[in-house]
């Protein structure tokens, strides 16, 4: 009583969810009842004849069904389609496996919905763990040198194997076993490619050794344990070069060789036993091997990876994508030193484990029974993948599955129970066909869901032809008018012939663009839009309104958390943002009761501020200038009720405040400024900003800084010591320049003179001035 009674009430919060979110009803020019039902989930259009008065457009036909009550308009006249669910249970769920039938562990098998655009609707999915539900499981087994004690352990596994499948499945189940093997490419540098070393990779020459190979299918899934036992006794140990080995390439075909594996339809488990880590995608390039993995399976008839030299190993990403495809869980039963690497990799496969081997493999039936019981306990419900256009969410009856996500998960569901997974499908527009698996993982069954939409209206209109409320020129289509060709308008009264071609054209520009923004055709004054790259139609008046072209947000048209109307994202009520990417909040943005400290707004719980203002909480500007000169008018005025705006002081500066004090207090805050006053003298004060834009808080100094008047005397006898100055300075430069003259001329006369040559003898016509008498009596004594 309890599960029945939480999964009704679950269901019943769902479809109120449903029924009561948002019940609101864009407004736009929708001209017909499917337009008018495309546009949102609480669109409703009414088909009343006459609903439009004179000059409204068809749009006013297109509101919530509770507003066009409220208009007038009847509920038999209102057109608002409802999703419709159909599902189908060709079996019921069984307990167990009896005879040769396979068990059922889901329901319902397969459904069909036909959605309305962004209404959702919930499948309720129940899922029920049989007894004796079948299990292959396939032994991929590490064939490299260091293994060769753990190969002589496998060999007698089989039989054990098997019979702890049939015991954790209750002794009903059909339990199939298989093996496979591999080493690595057999290339440089993965593997000697010496030839003796091709022939004999092994170090020990005295032990049994097979040349390397990439994988090789050795027993397909059998019931037959003696012949698993046979078959593995006959595989011989091998060898390569490198550490990594080639176990993602393995898994690969594994995964896509379905058939030759004989996977059926069970629980499919995959042992894959190494001691050691594991190429992956790029390392092929060591090789130069440049082609992708094409995840696709080349065995030849021997059973041999042929492609293993050609194609590179496989990503994560693709393995985990090709497992969940083929419904395989893989189990890695590796050693301790490696057991890491392989819980990174659990972490990126879905509905894997890890166990621990011992040395020689001893331990290997435990560690598969043990990770079955984990793995098989956990249900976790997913689909495929689908176009951006569907939506799924799921919720589940189990502990903590109220919330939705994308996968529905019950852990520790036992043997015989059943849970209840709540499906919500949403279709985001009008689609074609479109069909899609929903099942748990690691599950072959799986519930068929196809999607249609709807679309168009069901009016039931009587057939009439010329229908006098159309003119003549019409039929009546839900309550509007569908005009014969050449005619248009709500009442098909208008044709193109009754006015000039240059006027109708002008109808059709907006501000005298563009036609019909280059969208559409211009017909008879009206714009008929033309289809969109994604095959919907452009609308508004001039065809300038598309629904494709919004922002983004991980690929998704505003990030699926809304709707795209002409070009802007219409965000879900929760959700903000150009491209509805985040939760409305704005807790991380609050400094007191103040968001962004006025300077900004909060959107997706981040300041986004404004005038330079840097986050996260709008506090610094860098490149602000402190505005002393823009307020120096505001101070004067405030502090010393003088200035310009003495008259109005209080309703010119109303946003500063101003403390006159004997002393400025400097802070980290406050910057300090002098600004002169309308009396030329300096104010000393410091201003620090306030919360919001241009709120200051300012401290001035009580005393101004004044200058003092001219010195007459001084600015006189200055100017005279300075003329005086000037003149004894010009004539020292001229008493200098004539010197200059004076020497350099002398200084060439005594050149001059050096130069000159004079002769030594006597001119014979010469006589001297004086005459000199000798007295010859004279005796000097």
């Amino acid at each position: 009583m309890y599960w029945i009674s939480l999964h009704q009430i679950l269901l019943l919060l769902i479809i109120m969810q449903n029924a009561n979110s948002g019940k609101v009803c864009s407004k736009g020019a929708f001209n017909s009842c499917a337009e008018c039902i495309v546009s949102g989930p609480n669109c409703a259009w009414c088909k009343k004849l006459n609903f439009t008065k004179t000059g409204e457009q068809e749009a006013v036909r297109c509101d919530t069904q509770e507003n066009l009550k409220t208009r007038g308009c009847s509920e038999t006249e209102i057109i608002s389609p409802k999703n419709i669910q159909q599902a189908t249970q060709k079996k019921p769920l069984t307990s167990s496996s009896s005879g040769s039938s396979d068990p059922v562990q889901i329901m319902p098998q397969e459904v069909k919905l036909e959605l309305r655009p962004d209404m959702p609707e919930t499948i309720e999915l129940k899922f029920k763990r049989a007894e004796g539900y079948p299990v292959d499981l396939y032994y991929l087994m590490d064939l490299s040198y260091s293994m060769r004690d753990d190969l002589e352990r496998v060999k007698s596994l089989g039989s054990e194997i098997v019979r702890v499948l049939q015991e954790i499945t209750g002794g009903k189940g059909k339990a199939r076993i298989g093996f496979g093997s591999f080493v690595d490419k057999t290339v440089l540098p993965f593997t000697n490619t010496n030839k003796e070393k091709l022939k004999w990779p092994c170090q020990d020459q005295n032990v049994q050794c097979q040349p390397p190979f990439g994988y090789k299918h050795v027993l397909s899934l059998t019931s037959e344990h003696q012949k698993f036992n046979d078959m593995v006794s006959k595989q011989f140990i091998s060898g390569n070069l490198d550490s990594p080995e080639g176990g993602l390439d393995a898994m690969m075909q594994v995964s896509a060789c379905e058939g030759r594996i004989g996977w059926g339809n069970s629980t499919r488990l995959l042992v894959l036993a190494t001691d050691d880590g594991f190429h992956m995608a790029g390392d092929g390039k060591l090789a130069a091997i440049l082609d992708p993995n094409d995840e696709k399976c080349h065995l030849d008839r021997e059973n041999l990876y042929t492609k293993s030299n050609l194609l590179d190993y496989p990503s994560v990403g693709q393995l985990a994508m090709m497992l969940d495809k083929s419904n395989i869980q893989p189990i890695f039963a590796v050693t301790e030193n490696v057991k890491s690497v392989y819980t990174e990799l659990q972490k990126m496969i879905p509905k894997s484990a890890v166990g621990v081997l011992s040395g020689n493999s001893d331990n290997v039936v435990k560690l598969i029974k043990d990770a079955y019981s984990s793995l098989s306990s956990s249900v976790i419900v997913t689909h495929d993948t689908l176009p951006d256009t569907l939506s799924v969410a799921y919720k589940s009856n189990c502990p903590g599955g109220d919330k939705p996500g994308e996968e529905g998960i019950c852990d520790k569901v036992g043997i015989g129970q059943e849970v209840t997974f709540y499906v919500q499908v949403t279709a985001k527009e009008c689609i074609k066909p479109v069909s899609f698996n929903v099942g748990p993982r690691g599950f072959t069954e799986k519930m068929r869901v196809t999607v249609t939409t709807r679309c168009e209206c069901e009016c039931d209109d009587p057939p009439m032809k010329d229908n006098p409320h159309c003119n003549g020129k019409g039929q009546v289509k839900c309550g509007t008018c569908s005009c014969e060709e050449g005619y248009l308008g709500q009442r098909c009264k208008c044709s193109a012939g009754q006015r000039d071609e240059e006027q109708l054209r002008r109808e059709c520009r907006k501000d005298n663009g563009t036609e019909c923004e280059g969208r559409g055709d211009c017909v008879c004054g009206v714009c008929q839009c033309h289809e969109t790259e994604g095959g919907k139609t452009y609308y508004g008046t001039h065809c300038e309104c598309d629904d494709e072209h919004c922002h983004k947000y991980k690929s998704l048209l505003c990030g699926g958390n809304g709707r795209c109307r002409c070009g802007k994202c219409e965000c879900n009520p929760e959700y903000e943002g150009n491209a509805c990417h985040c939760k409305k909040s704005n807790e991380q943005c609050k400094t007191g009761q103040t968001v962004c400290n006025g300077r900004g707004t909060c959107q997706c719980d981040q300041c986004q501020c404004s005038r330079g203002y840097k986050e996260p909480m709008c506090l610094t500007c860098p490149g602000c200038t402190v505005p002393c000169q823009k307020f120096g008018n505001c101070i004067e005025c405030l502090a010393f009720a003088e200035g310009p705006f003495q008259k109005n002081c209080s309703q010119a500066c109303p946003t500063t405040k101003v403390k006159v004090v004997d002393r400025l207090t400097l802070s980290t805050e406050a910057k300090k400024c002098e600004v002169k006053d309308s009396k030329n003298c300096w104010m000393d004060f410091t201003m620090e900003e306030l919360q919001g834009f241009d709120n200051y808080s300012v401290e001035v100094l009580r005393e101004q800084r004044c200058p003092e008047p001219p010195n007459i005397v001084a600015i006189v006898a200055g100017s005279v010591a300075g003329v005086a100055l000037i003149g004894l300075l010009i004539l020292l430069i001229i008493k200098a320049l004539i010197y200059i003259k004076d020497a350099k001329e002398w200084k060439n006369f005594q050149n001059e003179k050096k130069k000159s040559k004079w002769t030594n003898a006597d001119n014979p016509l010469f006589k001297e001035a004086t005459t000199t008498v000798a007295n010859p009596t004279f005796s000097g004594e």
